[in-house]
């Protein structure tokens, strides 16, 4: 999971994109875009129109690129340019099917133990070099090593060339057990392939100018403004990608992305407020991409903290909150209510099973309140990243809502760095983050929210329960069907009771575009497939 962690959400995969967080991680919209016909479908443009080749597209964006080492980032700032430079053996198409990438087939044994992989002919890197079985071994053995917030959790016995005149072309991978899964894992962007011992530089060096098999290679980067990605001449895909230049430009201000998009100043915007999709996608000037995604906005409680540490207190602000009301009166639209963590998006999702969500009911609110440690309320703080309408909307509405059941809540607004550094230290009372699912498994994003001793400690919350650990083992190893199916709806049961956060609503992927921008793919996961990108004339 990814937390999404730019003014619209938070990126996780494991999720949040917080953001991430990443972006993890990962929610509501970020940031503003331009205006025409609303599409429902994953790309935009005309598809009887003629390709043109050439040309740079100019996305505008909330946050700056600050690392594009792979292994060891999980914001989506970072991690939606990382996929323009690496590529993973496997990926997922815009409906989140797992497809063949590098490797053009894959071959799993009758145990489910050993993966044989056997690598596209001609596949080359962006300083033309060919990519090799050793390139495989090197990068998935450095992620590995690394771990990271993305780390490979299956259990790998080896990863080894293939043997005979297999060598060339395959790579296998054993496992120590069964892993339901590990192709869904290998399909997040953390999975790319770079050149073995980092193509003779220190991993400093090869960081700052990166060289992989995608469609785009590093021309000139500022960590602290804006990204030029030139077109990588030997992309292993014919004709692609269709542009010369994708640049990344940073505008944090949502009304100044709108008016740059309607004015021609930059052709793409990465994240659209809710509030703005309806006029952006009425315009002629403008167009909407509007489509599914693995995210959910959610309020996240800091379970260290003695107050919310109280089951009955989360329960109590479960109960106290309208979610409908919330989504219908932020997300315009845009959105569905959340009753449930894994959103419809992902298989075995709860979201439709009765009685998984706690109800909004004031009174069955101050019920649980009065059997909590804290029957009379208390005061507490809302940490909101700044810049964010929406979060600041859902956060007076929490509010408002809290102080119904005797619970004072104080908002605080703080620029975006400042509120990944706190969240990710433990240093707030509750928040309005969003995760994301970085891959079509449920599994990434249960662990990431959910897994005491992942990289995240269950999102930053910091929550643990014995039964919710044993299920999300169990699920990794159960094959997919009905039982493992049981497996994920309990683990939702037992969190929508527990309520270590809450899930609001499950947003849509929005993106906007000026009318020439044509071939925009998009994926669940928020990412934009650019080599497919072309400008009209």
């Amino acid at each position: 999971m990814r937390t999404t962690v730019i003014p619209k959400r938070s990126r996780t995969g494991r999720a949040q994109r917080f953001a991430a967080a990443t972006a993890a991680t990962l929610a509501a919209a970020l940031l503003l875009a331009g205006c025409a016909p609303a599409s429902g479908g994953s790309g935009s443009g005309d598809a009887t129109a003629k390709t043109v080749s050439g040309g740079q597209l100019k996305l505008g964006r909330a946050a700056a690129v600050d690392s594009l080492d792979l292994n060891q980032q999980i914001t989506a700032n970072n991690a939606f340019a990382i996929d323009q430079v690496f590529e993973p053996l496997v990926s997922f198409d815009e409906t989140g099917k797992i497809v063949p990438w590098l490797a053009e087939k894959y071959e799993i044994d009758q145990a489910g133990l050993v993966y044989t992989f056997t690598l596209r002919s001609g596949v080359k890197f962006s300083d033309g070099t060919a990519m090799t079985p050793a390139d495989v071994v090197f990068s998935l053995q450095r992620h590995l090593k690394v771990g990271g917030p993305l780390p490979l959790e299956a259990p790998i016995a080896s990863i080894e060339p293939g043997s005979g005149d297999a060598a060339k072309n395959t790579v296998v991978i054993t496992l120590k057990q069964a892993y339901t899964p590990f192709l869904s894992e290998l399909s997040g962007f953390a999975n790319g392939i770079f050149p073995k011992d980092f193509g003779g530089k220190t991993e400093a060096e090869f960081f700052k100018k990166p060289v992989g098999t995608g469609p785009f290679a590093v021309e000139s980067w500022d960590p602290n403004g804006d990204l030029v990605f030139a077109k990588n001449t030997h992309y292993w895909q014919s004709g692609k990608p269709h542009l010369d230049k994708l640049v990344y430009t940073v505008v944090p201000d949502d009304t100044q992305l709108q008016q740059q998009l309607t004015a021609g100043q930059i052709d793409a915007i990465e994240d659209v407020p809710a509030s703005a999709a309806k006029q952006l996608g009425s315009g002629s000037a403008t167009k909407l991409v509007k489509t599914g995604s693995w995210e959910i906005e959610q309020l996240f409680f800091n379970t260290q903290d003695p107050r919310f540490a109280d089951e009955h207190v989360r329960r109590a602000i479960a109960h106290a909150l309208d979610r409908d009301g919330i989504t219908k009166a932020t997300t315009f639209g845009t959105a569905e209510v959340a009753n449930s963590l894994i959103p419809p998006t992902i298989e075995y999702s709860a979201d439709t099973e009765k009685g998984i969500a706690l109800g909004f009911d004031t009174e069955a609110a101050k019920a649980e309140l009065a059997k909590s440690k804290y029957p009379k309320g208390f005061e507490t703080t809302l940490m909101i990243a700044s810049g964010n309408s929406q979060r600041a909307q859902i956060a007076q509405i929490v509010q408002e809502a809290l102080a119904k059941i005797g619970i004072t809540v104080k908002i605080e607004q703080i620029d975006l760095a400042a509120f990944r550094e706190r969240f990710k230290a433990y240093k707030f009372d509750f928040m309005i983050n969003s995760g994301q699912s970085d891959a079509p498994d449920p599994n990434g994003l249960v662990t990431f929210q959910a897994d005491p001793d992942g990289f995240s400690k269950s999102y930053w919350t910091h929550y643990t329960d014995a039964k919710v650990t044993e299920l999300m083992h169990e699920g990794r190893t159960t094959p997919d069907g009905d039982a493992r199916k049981k497996i994920y709806v309990e683990i939702q049961q037992i969190l929508a009771q527990q309520v270590p956060y809450i899930p609001l609503f499950y947003p849509s992927n929005l993106k906007a575009t000026t009318a020439k921008v044509q071939g925009l793919v998009v994926r669940p996961n928020g990412s934009i497939r650019f080599q497919d990108a072309w400008i009209s004339k």
